[in-house]
């Protein structure tokens, strides 16, 4: 792990993302149960990820360091913007690929 690599500070970060969002904003079906967690559980976030509920819970718990992929594929699943994607690589020790570029906008002749 890199000695920028805060593991605590990262699970504390991905649960608070996690109960953020509901299942229905992520695209799940709401089974209309009764819900013990607020926000997604691990295995819904995993799923959504294409990895697997322990390889979430042990980067969750701090026990295990993501790849830029997966750390990728995590800010997409969380809907984090460009500055909590930004954060989330720091708190895991990674540097974030090359930002984002804006398409150029282009004025109509009309206007």
């Amino acid at each position: 792990m890199s000695s920028h690599a805060r593991p605590g500070e990262l699970g504390a970060f991905l649960k608070a993302r996690r109960a953020e969002l509901n299942p229905s904003t992520a695209g799940l079906p709401d089974t209309g149960g009764r819900r013990r967690v607020t926000g997604l559980r691990r295995e819904e976030v995993a799923r959504l990820a294409s990895i697997s509920t322990d390889y979430y819970t042990r980067l969750e718990q701090g026990r295990i360091q993501g790849s830029a992929p997966v750390l990728k594929t995590l800010a997409r699943v969380l809907r984090l913007d460009a500055d909590q994607r930004a954060y989330l690589f720091g708190l895991a020790g990674r540097l974030p690929d090359r930002p984002t570029r804006r398409a150029p906008q282009q004025v109509q002749p009309r206007l």
